[in-house]
């Protein structure tokens, strides 16, 4: 194991900032991202707040904050045909990876009430 991450989001943060901000989704999701929580229905702030802790667990997991030099759209969370979450990169975030000589990538996420958290571990190539 070379990072180990892990973050908490407040649903509502999210659900505020969806809701004041007709640009947020765009701005930090991928379309892929943006399709899967409009599908969600009345839980896609859940899983917005899900990914949004997933995107900082990752930057935590590579040892980078927010002002890193990644863009949240450049990570992905995506989900297999069972529903399992992964990272899809891209750009920096991508190039960060293969700086680090990043291969695997694990996510785990929950969501409970109010919260949304995250867990990121990345293996060594």
């Amino acid at each position: 194991m070379i990072g180990l991450g892990i973050d908490l989001c407040q649903v509502e943060r999210i659900e505020k900032a969806m809701a004041a901000h007709a640009n947020f989704l765009s701005r930090y999701y991928t379309e892929e991202e943006q399709a899967y929580i409009a599908q969600r229905g009345s839980v896609g702030a859940q899983s917005a707040a899900a990914m949004f802790a997933a995107k900082e667990a990752l930057l935590k997991a590579m040892g980078v904050g927010l002002s890193g030099g990644i863009a949240l759209r450049e990570i992905g969370v995506c989900h297999d045909e069972n529903g399992a979450p992964h990272y899809k990169l891209t750009g920096a975030a991508a190039e960060k990876l293969r700086a680090m000589s990043g291969g695997t990538i694990y996510l785990s996420l929950t969501h409970e009430g109010g919260t949304a958290a995250a867990v990121a571990v990345i293996e060594r190539n």
